[in-house]
C-alpha cells in the first residue's frame, strides 16, 4: 500500500469524490427515511456536528481499502467488494455511535435508526459506484470505438474461453492495441454457444476455415488470429492450426501466460512453443517474494540462461542486480533489454572473466549480494573436448572463485547452473560440470562445522536441466538457419534423444530451487534436477520444424546424418544409477544425493588440476578428473560407455 506522501493530485481528487459521495449517502439516507419532512430539517446540526468527524474516518477506511489508489479505468470485481466492504466498515461504525455512544446517553434515543442504517448502506455502495462505474464503460466504449475506426485488424481468438478473456481485456484497458475480436474458436465443448464479454464462440478449431470463408463473404475479412496458451497445449494441434492459418494467409500470433510477470502483450508464435510437454505450475508469488528488495548477482549474465536470469530477477522486483559478463557484446545487450523492461532495479554491469579470482572476490565484496546465480560456463561438447584445459579453467576454477566469493560476502544462497551432461559424464563439459557441483557440496556441508564464531547462512546448490531450446548453440536456432538456407538439415544420429524445455521455464525452476534451498536446512539436499517431461527425438524435432515452416521433409529439404561426435552420447539421463532421488514437494523440480565428497579431497584433486594446468598437461588432467569422478567414462558412437 503506498505512503501518504506518495499520493498524486489524481489520488486527491478520488479521495474528495468519496468524501462527497459518503456525504451524500448519509444525508441522504436520512431524507428518504423521513420523506423529506421537517424531521429532516430538525436532524440537520446533529448531522452537520458528526460530519466532519465521520468523513475523518471515511477518508482513513477508504485508503486503507485502497479506493483512494485505484484507477478508474480499471475498475473491476475486487473493487467493487472493496466498495462493499468500506461501506459495510462505515455502516457499523453508524450503528456503534447510534446504539452505543451517543444516542441512548445524549439523546435518550436513537438517532439514526435501523432503515436509516440500511438506506445509507445501499447508497454509500451506489454513489462510490457510480462514477466509478460510468468512467469504466466510457473507456470501454471509446477503445471499442477506436478499434472499429482504426486501422484495427478483424480477428478470431483460439483458446478456451478463460484464455479469450484475457485477451479481451488486455484490449479494453489498451494493453493490445491494433485488433478487433470478431469471435472465438475454442477447443472445449462446454464453451460452445456461449459470450464471452459480448463476443460469441463460433465453433472449434476446425470450423477455422469455414469461419473465415463466411466472415469473407460478409466483406469482413479476418485477418489474424490469436493463440491463447491453451491452444498452444499439445492435445490442441497448434501444428495444424498455425499450418492451416498460414493457407489462409492470416498473420498468427500468440499470448504468453500472464502468470508470469509479464505484460499482456502479441508476440510471434515460436517453433519452441510447439515442441514441449505442458509446462510446470510455478508459483510466481513465491519468486516474487523470495526476489523482490534483493541484491542479485548473475554470472555469464549475457547468454542465454544468465540473460534470461536478469530479466526474470528484474521482473520479480529485485533491488539491485549485478550482471558479470566477459562478452562486450553480450554484456551491452542484456543492458539495453533491461533497460527496455524500466524495472526498478538499480543495474550494474561489470566485464569481468570468472577466471580471475581477485577480481570476482572484489566485485562480490563491494556488492555484497543476497542471491548469486552462476551462468558463465563453457559449454559447446565438441570444443570443449578439443580444448579441456580451457573447460577447467572456466567451468571448474571459475565455479570455484564464485563459490568462494559468494560464502566471503555473505550471501544467503549461491546456486550453480549445472547440466543433465554431468550425470555419469561421458564428456568433458559433463566432467567439469559435475566436479564443480561436488565442490559446491563439499563447501555446503564444511559451512556446519566451522566454528560457531565463523558460521554463515550461505547455501550451496546446483541446478541440472537439459536442452533449452532457442538458446546459443542448441538445435532449434540451428535448424532454423538450415531450413531458411534451403537445407539440409543436419542431424547426428537417427536414435539422439534430448530433453528439452523452454528458457524462460528452467530459469523460473531454478529461481524457484533457490527459494527453497535458502528456507530448508543445509542437512538436506544440495543438488536439483528439473523435471524435463518425456524425451525428444532429434530427428522428429527436425521433421516437425520443416513442416511447420511449409515444407515437406525428404521432398523439399533434406535431413542427412552427420554421425555422433566426440563427448556424445544418444540418451541423456536426469539421474545417476547410484543417486537416490528425494521429492521436494515442488513441481517440476526433483533433488538428487550423489556421492559427498569431503573438502579435503577436493582441495587435492584441485591442487593436482592447478599443476596440470601450468604444464598443460592434458592426460593428467584427464586423470586426475577421472579419479575424482570415478563414474565418468569416454562415451562411444552408440551412447554406450567405455573405459
Amino acid at each position: 500500500m503506498p505512503r501518504i506522501s506518495q499520493l498524486t493530485r489524481r489520488n486527491l481528487l478520488i479521495a474528495v469524490h468519496d468524501l462527497l459521495a459518503t456525504a451524500a449517502a448519509l444525508f441522504g439516507a436520512f431524507y428518504l427515511r423521513v420523506e423529506g419532512g421537517s424531521e429532516f430539517y430538525q436532524s440537520l446540526p446533529l448531522l452537520t456536528y458528526i460530519l466532519p468527524y465521520f468523513l475523518a474516518l471515511t477518508a482513513a477506511v477508504c485508503f486503507a481499502f485502497q479506493l483512494t489508489t485505484t484507477k478508474w479505468r480499471f475498475f473491476s470485481l475486487p473493487d467493487a467488494i472493496r466498495i462493499i466492504q468500506v461501506s459495510t466498515i462505515l455502516t457499523l461504525a453508524l450503528l456503534v455511535l447510534d446504539y452505543i455512544l451517543v444516542a441512548p446517553n445524549v439523546l435518550g434515543g436513537y438517532f439514526i435508526g435501523k432503515v436509516t442504517l440500511v438506506l445509507y448502506w445501499f447508497l454509500e455502495i451506489f454513489y462510490l459506484s457510480l462514477l466509478r462505474v460510468a468512467y469504466r464503460y466510457f473507456r470501454y466504449t471509446r477503445v471499442r470505438r477506436h478499434a472499429r475506426i482504426g486501422q484495427a485488424t478483424p480477428t478470431l481468438l483460439v483458446g478456451r474461453a478463460a484464455d479469450a478473456e484475457v485477451v479481451l481485456r488486455g484490449i479494453e484497458n489498451g494493453a493490445i492495441k491494433g485488433i478487433w475480436p470478431t469471435g472465438i474458436l475454442s477447443p472445449s465443448r462446454a464453451d460452445q454457444g456461449q459470450l464471452v464479454r459480448s463476443l460469441p464462440v463460433l465453433g472449434d478449431t476446425d470450423d477455422l476455415e469455414d469461419i473465415v470463408a463466411d466472415f469473407a463473404k460478409r466483406k469482413r475479412s479476418i485477418g489474424r488470429i490469436i493463440m491463447t496458451p491453451s491452444a498452444l497445449e499439445v492435445e490442441s494441434q497448434p501444428e495444424s492450426i498455425i499450418m492451416r492459418a498460414r493457407r489462409l494467409g492470416l498473420i498468427v500470433n500468440r499470448l504468453p501466460s500472464l502468470e508470469s510477470g509479464t505484460v499482456p502483450r502479441l508476440a510471434s508464435v515460436r517453433i519452441e512453443d510447439l515442441l514441449l510437454r505442458p509446462t510446470a505450475k510455478i508459483d510466481y508469488a513465491q519468486l516474487s517474494a523470495a526476489v523482490s528488495g534483493k541484491d542479485v548477482v548473475v554470472t555469464g549474465g549475457g547468454g542465454s540462461i544468465g540473460s534470461e536470469l536478469c530479466e526474470r530477477v528484474a521482473t520479480f522486483g529485485a533491488r539491485r542486480l549485478l550482471i558479470i559478463e566477459n562478452s562486450e557484446p553480450a554484456l551491452y545487450a542484456i543492458s539495453e533489454a533491461l533497460a527496455a523492461l524500466r524495472c526498478t532495479a538499480l543495474v550494474e554491469t561489470r566485464i569481468a572473466d570468472v577466471r580471475d579470482r581477485e577480481h570476482i572476490m572484489r566485485l562480490m565484496a563491494a556488492f555484497k549480494p543476497d542471491l548469486v546465480f552462476h551462468a558463465a560456463a563453457l559449454k559447446h561438447v565438441p570444443i570443449l573436448e578439443r580444448d579441456c584445459s580451457e573447460g577447467v579453467k572456466t567451468n571448474i576454477f571459475g565455479s570455484i572463485n564464485v563459490a568462494d566469493a559468494a560464502v566471503a560476502a555473505g550471501a544467503k544462497a549461491m546456486v550453480m547452473v549445472s547440466t543433465d551432461k554431468a550425470i555419469e559424464p561421458v564428456s568433458m563439459l559433463g566432467l567439469t560440470k559435475r566436479f564443480a557441483e561436488m565442490y559446491c557440496q563439499a563447501l555446503d556441508q564444511d559451512l556446519i562445522v566451522q566454528p560457531t564464531s565463523e558460521k554463515t547462512t550461505t547455501r550451496l546448490i546446483s541446478v541440472r536441466f537439459g536442452n533449452v531450446l532457442g538458446s546459443n548453440g542448441s538445435v532449434v536456432p540451428k535448424f532454423k538457419s538450415q531450413i531458411a538456407a534451403g537445407g539440409p538439415v543436419t542431424v547426428t544420429h537417427p536414435e539422439m534423444v534430448r530433453y528439452f524445455m523452454t528458457i524462460r521455464e528452467a530459469c523460473d525452476l531454478v529461481i524457484t530451487a533457490a527459494t527453497h534451498a535458502v528456507a530448508t536446512d543445509r542437512s538436506g539436499v544440495s543438488v536439483y534436477v528439473l523435471n524435463m517431461g518425456q524425451p525428444v527425438k532429434i530427428v522428429d524435432l527436425a521433421e516437425r520444424m520443416v513442416r511447420l515452416s511449409g515444407l515437406e521433409p525428404g521432398c523439399d529439404i533434406e535431413i542427412v546424418f552427420t554421425g555422433v561426435r566426440p563427448g556424445e552420447r544418444l540418451n541423456e539421463i536426469l539421474f545417476a544409477s547410484e543417486e537416490p532421488t528425494i521429492e521436494i514437494g515442488i513441481p517440476g523440480i526433483m533433488a538428487a544425493e550423489p556421492n559427498r565428497p569431503s573438502m579435503f579431497a577436493m582441495k587435492r584433486w584441485i591442487a593436482g588440476l592447478e599443476r596440470a594446468i601450468e604444464r598443460d598437461d592434458e592426460p593428467a588432467i584427464r586423470e586426475l578428473l577421472k579419479q575424482a569422478v570415478p563414474e565418468f567414462a569416454l562415451g562411444d558412437a552408440t551412447g554406450g560407455l567405455q573405459a
